[in-house]
């Protein structure tokens, strides 16, 4: 019988091939031992570290404080949120939605009042939501630059500082609607103290100059809102709701009621900061 064997030349590459193999795969282990033997460790922090940390003083409020401004622009433009409001111009960061008012402090019957109206409203379609602060404006809502925040108030504490707390009186209903058409309001005419409010809507104007924003109304009407709906529905509610209110107002209770605002503390709002000014 005869066999075959294979020549050790055949077997030379094949053995040659696989010492190469084992050499690098050898290779390859001493630098990952190399690797991990070298990498520095990680270590907890020293007494040292840990005192340094706590020396550290934090932040002053006055310095946070500047860097809060996206408090209030991170409102979103969904009108559900903001029950079908539209902003009146575009929102941008760093600019603030800012008007200078006096705050209205219902009076006892007034909310009772108001809801007999926002009745009279709904019985003719008209859906009216309460103003969330009764106020009269003594300014256009204006965008002010977060920066001109403190300016802008140090100008108006001055302008106030001579100026003399007096009282406004307001029992006529009036319908209003904004320059965009976007929303309308249900309010009460002043009728006295109308001399002390132009006086101090002129100094707030000159104010407004300064910082070349627009001034208030040339033949102002002033009012305090007390409720809104969306669009432009000033007649509709002129014609069909404003007698029936009207007569709710004449024939109170107590006669025909009036509203009567105490100016004493002039506000200045400008996104979610307010500033109060006393009068004298």
């Amino acid at each position: 019988m005869l066999v075959s064997y294979s020549s050790s030349s055949e077997e030379e590459p094949e053995n040659i091939q696989l010492k190469s193999i084992s050499k690098r795969l050898r290779s390859w282990q001493e630098d990952e031992y190399s690797l991990k033997k070298h990498k520095p460790e990680e270590h907890a922090p020293t007494s040292r570290e840990k005192d340094e940390t706590k020396s550290r003083l934090p932040l002053p409020s006055s310095v946070l404080d500047m860097f809060t401004e996206e408090d209030e622009n991170t409102l979103t433009e969904d009108r559900v949120q903001h029950r079908g409001r539209i902003r009146s111009f575009k929102h941008e960061r760093g600019n603030w939605a800012t008007y200078v008012y006096f705050p209205y402090i219902p009076e006892e019957g007034f909310l009772e009042l108001l809801n007999d109206m926002t009745k009279v409203a709904a019985s003719h379609g008209i859906s009216l939501t309460h103003t969330d602060e009764f106020h009269l404006s003594l300014s256009k809502t204006v965008v002010l630059k977060h920066h001109w925040i403190q300016p802008f108030m140090q100008s108006l504490r001055t302008g106030m500082a001579h100026v003399n707390r007096f009282i406004c009186t307001a029992e006529k209903l009036k319908v209003y609607c904004n320059d965009d058409k976007t929303r309308t309001f249900l309010a009460m005419e002043v009728s006295t103290g109308q001399t002390q409010l132009l006086e101090l809507m002129k100094a707030v104007d000159s104010i407004l100059m300064e910082f070349n924003l627009d001034t208030f109304y040339k033949n102002p009407s002033f009012h305090v809102s007390l409720a809104w709906c969306v669009g432009d529905s000033t007649q509709h509610i002129q014609k069909e709701c404003l007698p029936y209110m009207q007569s709710l107002v004449d024939s109170h209770e107590d006669g025909p009621f009036g509203l009567g605002l105490d100016c004493q503390e002039l506000r200045f709002k400008s996104g979610n900061k307010t500033f109060s000014f006393p009068l004298r």
